[in-house]
């Protein structure tokens, strides 16, 4: 997640949708005022700054799940005040709604079968391999980021979403508009490795599979009129 004061944007961070790269990328970018999350595994290069203080227990403590509240009131009071795939709402409270509605504000979002192979080739690999796609659907810990840029009622909190299907010419043109250079390549490729069955999503899920996604992700597939 990165806040620059710099260039006057926040670019709020997804998964499976290249934000370590693009967050890798305009970190180069930003100065000593901007604020940068670290990323999990480091990557060289990409150095955080202005992303500790103490943050507000009673605000952050749903976004722990609440279910077991002391904890989670623990857990936050000691939460960085800026931190990696913080939601957009957070990060409007952190800076103020004024700062919000003035600068460019905006995510990246995917195409929701094929984010869902690709979380699930990360989370296999993590577990050693020995995760087949079928028990990482049953298990029900989809890669969802709708909560992250979206409030309770579904509308977007972001100015844009770029589609991770054109990204290199959606994120082009957010780019001109924060004054940042750009030639359609990143420079990296991060956490990039794990799928490396390349099959379309199509050739890859069962029609019960297929299924099982496009009830997990109904809300993307509406707000974005994803296709199967």
């Amino acid at each position: 997640m990165i806040v620059s004061h710099t260039h006057r944007f926040a670019f709020v961070k997804t998964r499976k949708t290249a934000g370590t790269s693009i967050e890798v990328f305009l970190a180069r970018h930003c100065s000593d005022p901007d604020v940068v999350t670290p990323v999990q595994p480091p990557v060289p290069g990409h150095t955080p700054r202005n992303h500790r203080g103490w943050s507000n227990p009673w605000r952050d403590s749903r976004s722990t799940g609440g279910s077991s509240f002391p904890a989670a009131l623990r857990r936050a009071a000691r939460r960085e005040r800026f931190y990696n795939h913080m939601p957009a709402d957070l990060v409007r409270d952190r800076i103020g709604a004024d700062v919000w509605s003035a600068y460019e504000t905006f995510c990246v979002e995917r195409n929701p079968w094929d984010k869902t192979l690709s979380h699930w080739a990360m989370r296999r690999d993590r577990a050693g391999g020995d995760l087949s796609l079928d028990a990482y659907l049953a298990d029900g810990d989809f890669c969802s980021d709708i909560d992250r840029y979206c409030d309770a009622e579904g509308r977007l909190l972001v100015g844009s979403v770029v589609r991770y299907e054109d990204l290199a010419a959606g994120l082009g043109q957010v780019f001109e508009r924060i004054g940042i250079p750009f030639d359609g390549d990143l420079g990296i490729s991060a956490k990039s490795n794990h799928r490396r069955d390349r099959r379309p999503y199509h050739d890859v899920f069962s029609p019960t599979q297929r299924r099982i996604v496009e009830l997990a992700f109904a809300r993307e597939i509406e707000l974005f009129d994803y296709e199967w």
